[in-house]
Order: structure tokens, then C-alpha cells, then sequence
């Protein structure tokens, strides 16, 4: 029994999930990041532009 328990702690496949998990999380909120910051640039370019074509 006690060498069941033993292998059940040393079990580390979740942490590793959860790390994984964790890691694509900052990836998407960098990406959303970056998206937001060049969508507002694009449209205030395209108004710019829509402005001097007036």
C-alpha cells in the first residue's frame, strides 16, 4: 500500500498539464494583445486615409 501512495505522489503528469495549459493562456493573451494594438493602428491609418481622399 505504502508503495502505492509513493507512486501516486511522485505522479507529476498533471502539474505538467497544468503548465501546458497555463503556457498556451499567455500565448493567447499576447496574441489578443497584439491584435488589439494593430487593429487601433490600422483603422486610425485608414481614416488618415479616408480623410485625404475627401
Amino acid at each position: 500500500m505504502f508503495k502505492h501512495l509513493k507512486t501516486l505522489m511522485r505522479n507529476d503528469e498533471g502539474a505538467s498539464a497544468v503548465e501546458y495549459g497555463l503556457l498556451v493562456a499567455l500565448i493567447a493573451a499576447v496574441i489578443v494583445g497584439a491584435v488589439t494594438i494593430i487593429g487601433t493602428n490600422m483603422s486610425a491609418k485608414f481614416t488618415e486615409v479616408a480623410g485625404k481622399l475627401k
